[in-house]
């Protein structure tokens, strides 16, 4: 079976849980341009790009963001009961 690790979306966007819907939609945005491919040659931007686009997509969808934030730190756990990632 194949395991997705668990990522701390929060914490790639560069805010915590109480932000509010603005204040994540602001932060995918700042980094977003900073990561952008076309913009960023980096050898590690377009990995970073993807990585904050995946967060802002579980973290902006209202439900998405719910199950997320009620899995959180036991996504271990949640794996290893034969958790899908794909529920994200």
């Amino acid at each position: 079976m194949l395991y997705m690790e668990y990522k701390d979306y929060y914490k790639i966007l560069g805010i915590n849980k109480s932000s509010s819907a603005d204040d994540i939609k602001k932060a995918y945005r700042k980094l977003a341009r900073k990561y952008h491919p076309d913009t960023n040659k980096d050898q590690d931007a377009e990995n970073k790009f993807k990585e904050v686009n995946e967060a802002y997509q579980v973290l902006s969808d209202k439900e998405k963001k719910a199950k997320y934030d009620n899995i959180g730190n036991s996504y271990s756990r949640f794996q290893n009961k034969g958790g899908n990632p794909n529920d994200f």
